[in-house]
């Protein structure tokens, strides 16, 4: 027997099972893609014609506000001229849909004067009656601006929403002053002495002067800030400088206080997107996808297993037992990208990893197969095992590289489930070498060498490389 060969077979047995103890004991598993856990998945369309520059740069932009969203694994991708949004295992699909779709220029807007919600100001005029005396009262309308009224440099009326939608106020506002374009970073936070979320912000350097400017024109008055024609917060600007630093501060519960950070850190886009199509796919239904693909894909594998006993016998539970370790890597790197990366597992990625299945399968055919070649030009099979695999490997190695380029292109050329396919597909190749020089090689060897394994009446090595018994003592 080689030198290294037991050292190859106790190290991959090693990492796999330090794999899978690490990833239970770290409470990591695999996350599901929209397709099996449930979610939604929206297609969004320019209004106007755009390069494919300003589309990947939206692009960017909605996946910086969902990946702060903490959606897992979300899939955001161009078909075409349009841009494709899978938000996997959202709870709350509206709210989502609703900051990621927000595509206006945020703007700082100073407040002239707060109006009821219901769509007009009473206001009372004193006309000149008959009767000096009198006085007559009337009532002016004042219409909410439209969106597509709402102009950067004029006056305009907008609302501010509750969570449920509803108009709780008014604002008429001044010109913008001030864009998102000022701002560096935002988050929210608790203040722990106030008992109270809040906002903090910074702005970039030509920002800070700016920003400092308009605080000095607004002191101790409300500055509306706007994105899509809606105000989010209207806070009053407390001092005359910020020197690029500043808190907003409020009666913010803490999705408020987050939402609010998420539109100042990606509140522009540079283009205005609107919804062609959303599908929700409900969490029953990518439960029942989830366990159909496991009960075909266990299926499957018994079938497969079985024949490969029937056939090859002891080499057959070499099969068996090689895919255990294979298994229990897959499982391992795929609940660490998922935990760390929000690498996500669709019914593509599943039927990738399928696929991949019966490549590696065949990587055993290939190599059992080479053996008895081996052993019908007249070697034993203690003498043929090393030969064999030596020889089989390249044709294995070969089919490998030739299944991993075709995985790669897919994953460089396309977008959204077919990626998926192509990326578990390639990974489930290269754990198929690593698995078939760590561990198919030597555990053949050690049964090869053993009388017990290659004489044995039913799986004996020998009789499942159709060759005679006494063919594998000497």
């Amino acid at each position: 027997m080689r030198r290294g060969t037991v050292g190859s077979l106790v190290f991959i047995l090693v990492v796999a099972i330090a794999a899978v103890v690490g990833t239970v004991v770290a409470g990591n598993e695999p996350e599901l893609g929209l397709d099996l856990q449930g979610g939604t998945s929206v297609v969004l369309e320019p209004k106007e014609q755009v390069s494919r520059g300003i589309l990947n740069q939206s692009i960017e932009i909605i996946r910086n506000r969902v990946d702060a969203l903490g959606v897992a694994e979300p899939d955001i991708s161009r078909l075409g001229g349009n841009i494709v949004v899978q938000l996997p295992g959202v709870k709350d699909a509206d709210r989502a849909l609703g900051i990621v779709g927000q595509t206006a220029e945020l703007r700082f807007r100073p407040v002239a004067e707060i109006l009821p919600p219901e769509g007009f100001k009473p206001s009372t005029t004193t006309t000149a009656p008959a009767d000096p005396n009198a006085s007559t009262t009337t009532t002016t309308e004042v219409p909410t601006t439209r969106r597509e009224d709402d102009v950067a440099d004029q006056p305009v009326v907008l609302p501010e929403f509750d969570d449920e939608g509803n108009v709780v106020a008014r604002y008429r506002l001044g010109p913008t002053e001030l864009t998102g374009k000022a701002l560096k970073s935002a988050r929210a936070a608790f203040n722990p002495d106030a008992n109270k979320w809040a906002v903090s912000f910074t702005m970039t350097s030509e920002g800070a002067t700016q920003f400092d400017e308009l605080a000095k024109r607004n002191y101790r008055r409300q500055v509306a800030i706007v994105l899509d024609g809606v105000v989010k917060s209207a806070p009053e600007i407390n001092a005359t400088e910020f020197k690029g630093k500043g808190e907003i501060s409020g009666d913010f519960s803490e999705r408020e206080a987050k939402d609010l950070a998420l539109v100042l850190r990606y509140g522009s886009l540079p283009v205005e997107l609107e919804p062609q199509s959303t599908q929700r796919v409900s969490a029953t239904l990518g439960k029942d996808s989830l366990r159909a693909g496991v009960a075909a894909g266990i299926a499957g594998l018994a079938l497969v297993l079985l024949y490969m006993v029937l056939y090859y016998r002891a080499l057959g539970l070499v099969v068996f037992l090689g895919l255990c370790v294979w298994g229990m890597l897959m499982w391992s790197i795929i609940s660490f990208l998922g935990t760390t990366s929000g690498l996500a597992l669709s019914l593509a990625g599943a039927v990738g990893i399928i696929i991949s299945v019966g490549v590696t399968v065949d990587s055993y055919v290939v190599y059992f197969e080479r053996l008895k070649d081996e052993i019908r030009s007249g070697k034993t099979v203690r003498s043929s095992v090393d030969r064999g695999f030596s020889r089989a490997f390249r044709t294995i190695l070969a089919a490998d590289v030739s299944s991993f380029i075709g995985a790669a292109l897919l994953f460089w050329l396309t977008v959204g489930s077919v990626r998926g396919f192509a990326f578990f597909l390639g990974l489930s190749t290269l754990l198929d070498v690593v698995v078939a020089w760590f561990f198919t090689r030597p555990l053949v060897g050690l049964l090869g060498r053993n009388r017990v394994f290659t004489e044995a009446r039913w799986l004996g090595v020998a009789r499942g490389l159709a060759v005679a018994p006494a063919g594998g003592a000497t």
